[in-house]
């Protein structure tokens, strides 16, 4: 039995879902969300209550199970609260500037490249070293953030390059550290 999956899902208030056939349709004051619920799964919702339940125990319905519990889960926090991750830029000369919607990076390279933010999704410049990326879709929010991640990934040996806030880079010994 699935843990993760037999959790019932309450739908706070001012939140909308609808579900057709295998679409579950999410509307909350931040916007709408929608997922197609792969097919062994079913979703009901009674009372302000969603339950995702599977036919049989096989390996695909099992595996899909808490899956698709999560990613219902993750639209309905989404449409409410949203999603937002800060990333911080490291290094001697790196900076980022907001120029109207879209940032741009000076990273140590010949040019300054210059991110747009994708329909949805908000970028933020905190500072010359601070990044936020917001919205209301979890993967969206965290694609966007991988890309601007992979920039300029962090170093190994110096520790300079973007990366997420609070993330532990290991650090290498150089040459002289024999």
């Amino acid at each position: 039995m699935s843990r993760i999956g037999v959790r019932p899902i309450t739908v706070p208030s001012g939140v909308e879902v609808t579900i057709d056939g295998n679409v579950v349709k999410v509307r909350g004051s931040k916007g709408e969300l929608s997922q197609t619920i792969a097919n062994p799964i079913t979703v009901s919702i009674e009372d302000n209550i969603i339950t995702v339940s599977r036919p049989d125990e096989s390996r695909e319905a099992r595996s899909l199970h808490g899956l698709s519990r999560t990613l219902i889960a993750n639209m309905i926090q989404g449409v409410t609260e949203g999603y937002t991750k800060k990333l911080e830029i490291h290094g001697t000369g790196y900076r980022v500037l907001a120029k109207g919607q879209d940032l741009e990076f000076a990273l140590g390279y010949s040019h300054p490249i210059t991110v747009t933010a994708p329909e949805g999704i908000t970028l933020a410049a905190e500072g010359a070293n601070k990044v936020v990326v917001s919205g209301i879709s979890k993967q969206r929010v965290g694609e966007v953030a991988a890309n601007i991640r992979k920039l300029r990934r962090p170093d190994p040996y110096k520790g300079k390059g973007v990366r997420y806030e609070g993330e532990q880079i290991r650090r290498k010994v150089g040459k002289a550290g024999k």
